[in-house]
């Protein structure tokens, strides 16, 4: 028999974020216990502050009825001359049963002792309090808290419980709270509890009582309202997706508002206002015509006739922080941007200060810097390294961690600053993210790698290297922006030269070349979303290559649009045979052909077209690429016509050298044989 099922565990108000982080866990962890219980079926998982609600529509009354079976040991060591073992024994004692009632059954190819038992579904209700209990304790919302006389411990205290299936209650404890018929509703609407005769009176209780129970209606409530404002009033509303699903956890009856605040605030840097009134209020920003302007947006959970109150409430609360960062950015004004003070700062046992970490980072942007073709000013370069990190002692930063980097873009703007500096200062950090943008300017963009590899080097030279998942200091995002940032600026770098060129100024720089060489490989996969095999080819040839991401570039895209042309699996099949032919040859050698013993028409016409394809010159790699896979067709014929492995050596050889010579062309530029289609 099929019933709904309600369960309502109702508690003090949920933190946003952590809740958030574990909503896919939740709905997850229910369906295992489901599963474990041979209950599983299909629900729906609704939250608000005060409550986490999973609903069945239809939810089996009992388990099925189920048969259980037992394998034991191999009959022919189960029983010894017609006497049961001691393992035959246990066997029985472990089914519950005297050893007359196992039988035999053939598993794995033998005769095995065998027990069955038919096992009656046990009824749901009797299941329901201990399944709850589990699915509540194995939710991981990181911090949690004890209350009462509670041992254990859960993210906010379990006030009330209401399990119904169908019109019954069923029995459940948790943390100490009996389940009753009951619920709550929004706290101003009706401060006690509400008493539930049926499961369709709780939804109608709920909706009465001001509470919007589906996540998902209380989104599209609020987007709706935000559109309201913005036509009543001419803006536009910035709704930042991470703050509109916290805002959706915090409020079950969301009423969105608009607030203003003093002009004279919008002194401050936008960023500045954005955050203090997202990070500490959970406010959405106002914008007219393109600009910020001196109004937010909150989502009030209160009930009024006249939100006036509200409002004002709000804006009283904003007034102060914005104040205080007012004050923060005149008093950084006035100081200036300086690194005095960073020469205190430690920026990593074994690499000394933050004010040391500077000074090597600008010899490597000089290095760098060497390598661009376009001009950069020395000076310029010199004064964006100095004050990159300038801001890391400013009193905004200080509070507002998350803006380092763009203060010292906004100070150095106001003070003076050539905006090239200044826009280095800025973009230093990028790129972000995997769709962060990327450094703008030649400059910015010496800046950025400068500070990721000086990073990064210095990381691996104290022994600081990622291993599984755990990475720190985010080299791997270093090593993807790198990347990106030299082949967006096409600036030639050679990694392994570099690191050599700058071994002197890291405790041990050579030494470590090797294994950075073969992370930078490894993250290469995060830069092109191709067929992994083909970075492979690429890179892991039996001798080692240099880090040139240009070149590895140039060959990377140059492969993978061949190994996406028509027809590359057939010819990738007959390279593949050369490559096996040459397996024990030394492919990084000479393949000399004696041209005086070439005895057959096939390896006579191979050997002048691939004379011919490798001293053309071609103006892409690509061609080249498309030149030497054409070779196929003559490959086939010559591996039809001809005995490569000859009783004469010297003509074994010869031939060897022929189909060599062919794939050693290919093999500059990808060990072919590594990629997998």
């Amino acid at each position: 028999m099929l019933k709904p099922l309600l369960i309502e565990i109702g508690v003090e108000e949920l933190p946003a974020v952590p809740l958030l982080k574990e909503l896919a866990g939740i709905e997850k962890k229910w369906a295992d216990v489901l599963e474990k219980n041979g209950l599983l079926c299909e629900f729906e998982f609704y939250y608000t502050p005060r409550r986490l609600v999973l609903w069945h529509r239809e939810f089996k009354t009992a388990q099925e009825d189920r048969t259980e079976e037992f394998y034991g040991a191999p009959v022919e060591m189960a029983i010894k001359d017609g006497v049961p073992t001691p393992a035959a024994l246990g066997f029985a004692k472990k089914c519950s049963v005297e050893f007359d009632q196992i039988s035999h059954a053939q598993k794995g190819g033998k005769e095995v002792l065998y027990y069955s038992k038919n096992v009656a579904g046990k009824e749901s209700s009797e299941l329901l309090n201990e399944m709850i209990n589990q699915w509540i304790k194995s939710l991981s919302f990181g911090k949690s808290m004890r209350w009462g006389s509670n041992t254990e411990s859960f993210i906010r205290p379990i006030r009330w419980v209401n399990v119904m299936l169908g019109e019954q209650q069923v029995a459940t404890e948790l943390f100490g709270v009996q389940s009753h018929p009951s619920t709550y509703v929004h706290r101003i609407s009706h401060f006690g509890a509400v008493q539930v005769e049926t499961l369709h009176d709780y939804f109608d209780i709920l909706k009465n009582g001001s509470v919007t129970l589906f996540p998902q209606e209380r989104r599209e409530n609020i987007l709706k309202a935000f559109v309201e404002l913005e036509q009543e009033h001419g803006i536009f509303i910035d709704i930042d997706e991470d703050l509109l699903d916290e805002v959706v956890a915090i409020t079950e009856h969301p009423t969105p508002l608009l607030g203003h605040f003093d002009e004279s605030f919008l002194e401050l840097p936008p960023e500045v206002i954005i955050t203090s009134m997202r990070e500490h209020q959970r406010y959405f920003p106002v914008f007219k015509e393109g600009k910020l302007i001196n109004a937010f947006v909150v989502v009030s959970n209160a009930l009024a006739d006249d939100f006036t109150q509200v409002i004002e409430g709000n804006e009283r609360v904003l007034r102060p922080r914005l104040s205080d960062a007012l004050f923060f950015y005149r008093n950084d004004l006035k100081k200036g941007l300086s690194t005095a003070g960073l020469e205190k700062v430690v920026f990593m046992n074994g690499l000394g200060t933050l004010r040391e970490k500077i000074e090597r980072e600008k010899v490597v942007a000089s290095a760098l810097s060497r390598l661009i073709s376009k001009d950069i000013n020395p000076a310029d370069l010199d004064r964006a390294m100095e004050l990159a990190k300038a801001d890391l002692m400013s009193e905004m930063v200080y509070e507002f961690t998350e803006l380092q980097g763009l203060m010292g873009y906004y100070y150095a703007t106001a003070l003076g600053e050539s905006s090239d500096v200044a826009l280095a200062i800025k973009e230093q950090y990028l790129p972000s993210g995997e769709e962060s943008d990327l450094p703008s300017t030649p400059l910015s963009a010496i800046v950025a790698m400068a500070i990721k590899l000086d990073t990064l080097i210095g990381m691996f030279s104290i022994g600081e290297i990622p291993t599984g998942s755990r990475d720190p200091f985010a080299l791997r995002r270093a090593v993807n922006g790198i990347i990106k940032i030299a082949l967006k600026h096409k600036i030639p770098l050679n990694l392994s030269l570099l690191i050599d060129e700058l071994s002197t100024i890291y405790p041990s720089g050579k030494e470590v070349r090797k294994n950075i060489e073969t992370f930078v490989k490894e993250r290469l996969q995060g830069v092109y979303p191709i067929n992994p095999s083909i970075i492979h080819a690429v890179v892991s040839k039996e001798t080692a290559i240099e880090l040139d991401i240009l070149e590895m570039d140039r060959r990377i895209n140059a492969i993978n649009a061949i190994a996406g042309s028509e027809g590359f699996i057939e010819a990738f099949s007959t390279f593949k045979r050369v490559a096996n032919i040459l397996k024990d040859e030394p492919i990084e050698g000479e393949f000399v052909v004696n041209s005086n013993l070439l005895e057959e028409d096939a390896e006579k016409s191979l050997f002048a077209l691939a004379t011919t394809v490798i001293t053309t010159e071609f103006e892409t790699l690509e061609e080249r690429l498309d030149a030497l896979f054409s070779l196929k067709t003559p490959l086939d014929t010559f591996f039809d016509s001809v005995m490569v492995n000859h009783e004469n050596l010297e003509i074994r050889a010869n031939r060897k050298a022929l189909v060599g010579m062919i794939y050693r062309e290919i093999y500059t530029v990808a060990d072919i044989k590594n990629i997998t289609l």
